[in-house]
């Protein structure tokens, strides 16, 4: 029997248990691993409220990193005693051991570190597909990025900054606006003592971006909009505030005929080559030195509950663990 955290009934971070559990031998295509770190990030809080809905009970969690301690038949390219990392679902990084599909998982490199894979794992292949799949960003673009001191948002301004883009940010204070800047940000606007439309047309000298990055939803919708030059992608990859509304498609054409795409992990690392593929263009840019991870705040795994509490209180930046 081992500890993990699990949910019994969707809610507030009240509903999460420290409970025992069992976990089995692995099956055809699987491995055992121990994890040695989870990482935190705000999908969870949706698959913990409800708004993703998921069977239960549920162990929660999608990032991790550990050791692998047996293997299930058909696992060729896997090993014991191998370091893996993982940003996918089955859920269940929340757990000091698990079971995970072998070809949901990368062995990690010399020089990437347990800790660095599990806060950056989930966050940073979403910031790969973002810069170079999404939108390719190109050399001399100027791209907007909403809640820019977070997880993503701290490896986004790094990443986009060495492919050659300013870039501008959106935060809710002046202590995150410095955090970000350190973080390869150009220019950064206090949503709350700023209006960002007015700033992004300043900075822009009126002609707008090309792309909003925007994982925060309801409560910048539809004024990203407003910031995107004709043709311009809006890419709305999360919902920290809720959901987007409902809205009419005709708005997108008084605006210029805009794009609006609603991308996802999932999708963008569905086939094992594009896992495969993500995961290495990340380790690659981290080892350059071009995106630095730091782990801003750490909690024992069993304390997820004050995690999930702080994160939605916008009480943390950048990359979070859960240690077992």
């Amino acid at each position: 029997m081992v500890h993990a955290i699990r949910i019994h009934t969707p809610g507030g971070p009240e509903m999460m248990k420290w409970e025992t559990i069992e976990v089995g031998d692995p099956g055809p295509g699987q491995i055992r691993l121990k994890n040695t770190a989870a990482g935190l990030n705000y999908i969870d809080t949706y698959h913990r409220s409800g708004l993703y809905k998921l069977p239960l009970p549920l162990v929660l969690g999608m990032e991790g990193a550990g050791t692998v301690t047996a293997v299930g038949s058909g696992v060729a390219d896997i090993k014991v005693g191998d370091r893996v990392a993982y940003a996918s679902q089955p859920l269940g990084s929340y757990s000091e051991e698990r079971l995970m599909q072998a070809d949901r998982v990368v062995v990690l490199p010399d020089g990437i570190t347990d800790q660095q894979a599990a806060g950056m794992m989930l966050k940073g292949m979403t910031a790969e597909y973002l810069v170079r799949r999404t939108y390719k960003i190109k050399p001399g673009d100027t791209v907007l990025f909403h809640a820019a001191a977070g997880g993503v948002g701290l490896i986004f301004g790094q990443w986009a900054k060495a492919l050659g883009a300013t870039v501008i940010g959106t935060v809710g204070s002046a202590d995150k606006a410095e955090l970000a800047r350190q973080y390869g940000y150009d220019h950064l606007i206090n949503y709350r003592t700023e209006n960002f439309v007015e700033r992004v047309k300043e900075i822009t000298k009126g002609a707008g971006v090309p792309v909003v990055y925007d994982g925060v939803g309801k409560d910048t919708w539809p004024a990203s909009l407003d910031c995107l030059q004709p043709f311009g992608l809006m890419a709305s990859f999360g919902s920290a505030s809720g959901p987007v509304p409902p809205f009419d498609v005709n708005i997108l054409a008084g605006r210029g005929s805009l794009y609006v795409t609603r991308p996802t992990l999932v999708t963008y690392t569905a086939k094992r080559a594009d896992l495969v593929g993500s995961a290495n263009a990340l380790f690659d840019v981290v080892k350059s030195g071009k995106v630095k991870i730091e782990i801003k705040q750490t909690y024992a795994l069993k304390d997820a509950a004050q995690a999930h509490a702080d994160l939605e209180a916008r009480k943390t930046t950048g990359s979070t663990l859960l240690l077992p």
